[in-house]
């Protein structure tokens, strides 16, 4: 499963972006989707993830950020607003193992190849 995730930049704090990922397959609404983020030097970490009982944000950017999807375009987004300069990372959208997939990395079993989010202050 190769997923294509794109709309990432550079913005100046405060601004917003939108990422998109794009998956392929007629089972694409059946899977949880999550957005990972890894900023230089650090670990992968959670940041969002819609599935069949809502929609999970990472404290760091709940009330900023939204995920969304489109089934009948097998895509996913997330909307980030208000950004700052630590949310600038490298953004990784992933599918997950089931329709109830969390935050864990590992209940992600296909990954993007990161999309780039620079936030100037």
């Amino acid at each position: 499963v190769q997923l294509q995730a794109s709309g990432g930049g550079l913005v100046q704090a405060g601004g917003s972006l939108r990422l998109s990922c794009a998956a392929p397959g007629r089972t694409f609404r059946n899977y949880a989707m999550g957005w990972f983020r890894q900023a230089p030097g650090k670990e992968r970490v959670f940041v969002a993830t819609i599935n069949w009982s809502g929609t999970y944000y990472a404290d760091s950017v709940k009330g900023r950020f939204t995920i969304s999807r489109d089934n009948a375009k097998n895509t996913a987004y997330l909307q980030m607003n208000s950004l700052k300069p630590e949310d600038t990372a490298v953004y990784y959208c992933a599918r997950g193992n089931g329709a109830y997939s969390g935050r864990a990395y590992d209940d992600y079993a296909y990954w993007g190849q990161g999309t780039l989010v620079t936030v100037s202050s």
